[in-house]
């Protein structure tokens, strides 16, 4: 649903002089099948563009950022992956891409000033203490890295109404903290444990992200699109009977929430505890969509 949002960025960024090498950050690009999904559609609608416009194509680095404990060992096994996916879809002409990792926080400076011509961060930008001070210290931040005239490429979580509870931002979460109460009935969690718990996580009502946005005054915004998922994407859609579509659910919840549970509560606890959101779901006949939002801006000269 992204992508022709993205796509018209990058076309829009070729419409520029673009420079003999091209830098692209992807900020928060884990690891795994995932990492360079983006980064390998921007490379290629560049590539050919520029294939189609009769210019050579630059060359492309791409700084993949994340948290210091991010597994970049996996994120360089899958480089040779990566590299034969481009020359598939480029032709074996197509040159390689230079990959350095980046291991800070995105709320930090990671690049010097004036050499990113392309900035995506995919559903990272929900994770932060308060909204108004830490995304306005992100495009402070990115705007001194990106060069005028560069683009930067943002989907993450969002909700679509002023209400800073909608069920569709708190149901899951509110199954979550179920689950976590009835361990504490059980003696298998401290209260005072659950009552010092904080998730860094909040989903912004969407014109505060386009007041933050003109606020800062760095970037105009290209195009805004909200986009609404349906209770069963997370596991591709399929339509399965209550309980399965619970469990897959749960796993999907674990596979977000587990490293931050398990730090704050003990690794010995997150298998009784996520056995509890399956059978929660599963009893529960709400549903929500999964709201995010897909901002594109481009640096003022």
């Amino acid at each position: 649903m992204s992508m022709p949002l993205l796509e018209q960025a990058v076309l829009d960024l070729c419409c520029t002089t673009l420079p003999e090498s091209v830098a692209i950050a992807g900020l928060g690009c884990s690891s795994g099948p995932n990492t360079f999904c983006a980064v390998s559609e921007i490379v290629t609608i560049i590539y050919k563009r520029c294939c189609q416009l009769g210019r050579s194509p630059p060359r492309f680095w791409v700084f993949s950022n994340d948290l210091p404990g991010n597994d970049f060992n996996s994120v360089f096994k899958s480089l040779l992956a990566f590299h034969e996916k481009m020359r598939g879809k480029n032709g074996e002409e197509f040159g390689p891409c230079h990959v350095a990792a980046v291991p800070a926080s995105f709320y930090h400076k990671l690049a010097p000033p004036r050499t990113l011509q392309f900035v995506y961060s995919a559903c990272s930008l929900h994770w932060l203490s308060q909204f108004q001070r830490d995304f306005s210290l992100f495009l402070r931040l990115r705007e001194e890295e990106i060069v005028p005239g560069g683009c930067m490429v943002l989907p993450f979580k969002a909700r679509r109404t002023p209400d800073p509870v909608p069920d569709e931002s708190c149901l899951l979460r509110d199954q979550l903290a179920q689950a976590l109460q009835e361990l504490v009935s059980e003696g298998l969690i401290a209260e005072e444990k659950l009552d010092s718990y904080n998730v860094p996580f909040y989903e912004p009502y969407t014109e505060d992200i386009v007041t933050e946005i003109e606020k800062e005054g760095s970037f105009s915004i290209n195009g805004l699109e909200i986009m609404a998922l349906p209770w069963d994407s997370p596991y591709g859609g399929q339509n399965y009977d209550r309980p399965t579509s619970a469990q897959k659910l749960a796993k999907a919840m674990r596979a977000v929430h587990e490293p931050m549970l398990a730090s704050h509560f003990g690794a010995e606890v997150m298998n009784p505890l996520f056995k509890r959101p399956m059978e929660i779901i599963a009893a529960d006949t709400r549903e929500v969509e999964h709201v995010a939002v897909l901002v594109s801006t481009t640096r003022k000269t």
